[in-house]
């Protein structure tokens, strides 16, 4: 099989801003659902973006992110350090801070990072780290043993931006991480490429044999079927339901950074009613699961 290495996009064009109202919801909403992945990106200059970032996003403060998780029904929810910030937490952190009962924080340092760092974000509420090689301004595979072992005793968990077309070579050495893992946007590999396409088997190999995690979220990014509600990701999704239910959680990707077309969030939170008809299972997704996970 070819390697597969892709490229860091460098440009740093402006991102089309979320839409300002989301489709309502065709399913009831369970107290206690969580959106496990949103970025918040300030107003503010004090808060500089990297200049080896990939994208500009548009702000996304705290009071729109928040307005976001109650129109779309959602109780919790989990906040990304946006690679565009680096590993400058700042805002991520404050946001955090002020709302400890009910969000909690996924961080992106370097391996420079003290303990002292580790406990003060842990306290204010992070519960893992970002590995990411897909956007400028990411921490990238290097990284991933060192930071695993750093946060093990914390309890954190690592989570992945890459295309899992890279993972069959990664594997022997993501195996042997010492924390729990997580995979976004459900390998963020177009699924045209086919389920049977050795990166996608990899991934439904280690979260079926191998306890790791996956996000049933970003389907916009990897679908070609934008016109009829993202059909083409529901085998995909479905087969990692199926492979580890109690491992599957679900995400807006709120607010939609690098897209030529600005998707529906309420839309998104609404495919998982058929992705997912039982509706115990659904709730177990969007409410057992991540409390597990990041400690609600």
């Amino acid at each position: 099989m070819a390697h597969f290495s892709p490229e860091i996009i460098r440009s740093t064009v402006a991102c089309l801003a979320p839409l300002d109202s989301q489709e309502a919801p065709k399913f009831d909403l369970p107290e206690g659902a969580c959106d496990t992945h949103a970025h918040v990106i300030s107003p503010s200059p004090v808060y500089a973006m990297v200049e080896d970032r990939s994208y500009t996003p548009p702000p996304a403060p705290e009071d729109k992110y928040l307005a976001m998780l109650t129109e779309t029904g959602m109780s919790r929810g989990v906040l990304v350090q946006p690679s565009v910030y680096g590993s400058d937490n700042r805002y991520m952190l404050e946001v955090l801070m002020r709302h400890p009962e009910c969000l909690r924080g996924i961080a992106v340092v370097t391996q420079a990072v003290t303990d002292q760092t580790l406990l003060d974000m842990h306290a204010g509420g992070v519960r893992g780290l970002r590995i990411n090689v897909l956007f400028g301004g990411g921490i990238g595979f290097d990284a991933m043993e060192t930071l695993a072992s750093r946060i093990a005793p914390l309890g954190w968990h690592m989570q992945f931006l890459m295309d899992v077309r890279q993972l069959p070579e990664l594997m022997p050495r993501m195996k042997k991480l010492p924390c729990q893992c997580i995979v976004d946007h459900m390998g963020h590999m177009p699924v045209s490429l086919g389920l049977n396409h050795p990166g996608y088997q990899a991934l439904l190999h280690i979260v079926r044999d191998h306890g790791w995690w996956a996000k049933l979220s970003g389907a916009y990014r990897i679908s070609e079927s934008w016109q009829n509600d993202y059909l083409d990701v529901t085998p995909l999704a479905q087969q990692l339901i199926e492979a580890a239910p109690d491992r599957m959680v679900w995400g807006s990707d709120w607010p939609h950074v690098s897209v030529s077309r600005m998707p529906d969030t309420g839309r998104l939170r609404n495919l998982l009613a058929s992705w997912v008809p039982d509706e115990s299972m659904r709730n177990r997704i969007l409410v057992d699961n991540p409390a597990r996970l990041y400690g609600f």
